[in-house]
């Protein structure tokens, strides 16, 4: 067992028996089967620059210093940040992205929703709505905004927003100064005139009434002073009055004083002769009291030994009787409650090792059902990339089709021309006759001319041979010529005949 104390801007945070979530505490005792971290209350500066962007798609950037703590008047709050970040110092990376992810997020979504026109007008409520905004974020971490400071809202190089819109207040202001100049002068000088005409209008109007309000003054001075001269002879009557009557009173006290105190002089003189009596009144009864205890106390001195003597070895044996007893009592007492602790503590290693089985078991049917879903998902995506390739080569089927006016035999050709059908099918045949000496049987027209016509028979002779061949090839494959190079049709000869078209 430790006894742990925090300093008084910390807090204790200890898990463990006995406890069913947190506890927090200044001071505690930490059990065996517990364990504690301490925190710290004191708030940090986070210093920011927020890139955000109005709705105009206009950058701007928002220097900013948050003062940043654990709300140390809310014990729920308290509650929240031992759990999700007291691992975490204040001022770790961890903690400084936190905030500033949050910060940067409400900044640009509050000012995406606001014109640049908007933000430079209204900064105040601007940082207010991010302050309340970053706040209730926050709030789910159990941390306090103690002070914000936002600074004047800065271009991003490249977008001198700001910059501009100030040059142009500027002008408006200098130009509007220069209005309100000509408007003074103008006003002055016609003001000067008026002036100049009211002074001396005023002037005269001026000069007649202080005469007459000289004269009035003059005349209600007269009357103030005969007014205060009498008041000060009554009041210096008055105040006579009070001295003489002040005196009689005087002396009446001094008399009563006087007599007062020749009555206590006689009192007193009184009171210590009567003392004086009852003092030796009271020591004469003292001497005989202590004669008297002075005989009792020499008769019952032998017995009141030998009594107390053996109270006190009476006293000893029931003493070291009840402490035999009292330590007894206490070990039986000792030796149970450990056995009681030492039950508890297996219990709960028992629940605790049932409650980590059943976790695991858990763990492992959301890890299976998750591989599950996984494999679902991905069969579905690759059903739907199935579908999609067929929806589209459906759709550039129906569009080569109605190219073609509707021909199936053209579409038809030209998707074998262009997968290298018939390449591959000549390349198969000849693979199967690779290393043979197969018979090859030649047709013409039976003509044995000469001369000028015979040049062509070789040209007569290869043509002569397309029928019998295209015809092989549809009995075995099912597909028929192009239709640029002719139709097969039977005719009642044995062999085929092509129609040129």
């Amino acid at each position: 067992m430790w006894y742990r104390v925090a300093k008084a801007s910390e807090y204790l945070v200890i898990t463990g028996a006995g406890i069913d979530d947190i506890k927090l505490a200044k001071k505690a005792w930490i059990l065996p089967g517990q364990s504690h971290t301490v925190f710290d209350l004191s708030p940090v500066n986070y210093t920011f620059e927020v890139q955000a962007m109005s709705s105009e798609k206009l950058p701007f950037v928002l220097p900013a210093v948050f003062t940043i703590g654990p709300r140390e008047d809310d014990m729920p709050s308290l509650h929240k940040y031992a759990k999700l970040l007291c691992s975490h110092d204040m001022a770790s990376n961890h903690v400084q992205e936190l905030v500033q992810g949050i910060i940067e997020g409400e900044t640009r979504v509050l000012a995406a929703s606001m014109t640049m026109e908007d933000v430079f007008k209204g900064t105040k409520e601007f940082k207010q709505e991010v302050f309340d905004k970053v706040q209730l974020e926050l709030n789910q971490f159990g941390l306090l905004i103690y002070n914000a400071n936002v600074k004047q809202l800065v271009d991003v190089p490249g977008h001198e927003y700001f910059s501009y819109l100030g040059q142009k207040i500027q002008m408006e202001a200098a130009n509007k100064a220069r209005v309100d100049v000509a408007e003074a002068k103008k006003k002055g000088e016609i003001g000067s005139k008026e002036r100049e005409g009211m002074t001396l209008q005023n002037a005269a109007k001026i000069n007649a009434e202080t005469k007459i309000y000289a004269t009035k003054r003059e005349g209600e001075g007269k009357k103030e002073e005969i007014k205060v001269k009498s008041e000060v002879k009554v009041y210096e009557n008055m105040r006579d009055a009070e001295v003489a009557e002040a005196n009689a009173e005087l002396a009446k006290k001094k008399a009563v004083w006087t007599k007062e105190a020749k009555v206590a002089e006689v009192e007193a003189a009184k009171a210590v002769a009567l003392r004086d009596a009852e003092l030796q009144q009271e020591v004469e009864k003292m001497h005989a009291l202590s004669k008297t205890e002075k005989l009792k106390a020499d008769l019952l001195s032998e017995a009141t030994v030998e009594y107390e003597t053996k109270k006190l070895e009476a006293d000893g044996a029931l003493f070291q009787k009840q402490k035999a007893a009292e330590a007894e009592l206490f070990t039986k007492k000792l030796e149970a409650e450990a056995r009681l602790y030492a039950k508890k503590l297996e219990a709960e290693a028992q629940k605790a090792i049932a409650e980590t089985q059943l976790y695991a078991k858990k763990q492992e049917a959301e890890a299976q059902k998750a591989i599950a879903e996984a494999q679902l998902y991905a069969k579905k995506l690759e059903a739907e990339g199935l579908m999609a390739l067929g929806q589209a080569e459906g759709a550039y089927l129906r569009s080569l089709l109605e190219a073609v006016g509707g021909n199936y035999n053209a579409t038809r050709d030209f998707m074998m021309l262009k997968n290298g059908t018939f390449q591959e099918i000549a390349k198969i045949n000849a693979e199967a006759v690779r290393g043979l000496k197969p018979n090859i049987s030649v047709w013409n027209n039976g003509s044995g001319d000469g001369g000028a016509n015979g040049a062509f028979k070789e040209v007569a002779g290869v043509y002569k041979m397309l029928p019998p061949l295209l015809k092989t090839v549809h009995e075995q494959t099912g597909m028929l010529p192009p239709s640029w190079m002719g139709t097969l049709s039977n005719s009642p000869s044995t062999n085929s005949t092509l129609d040129s078209t």
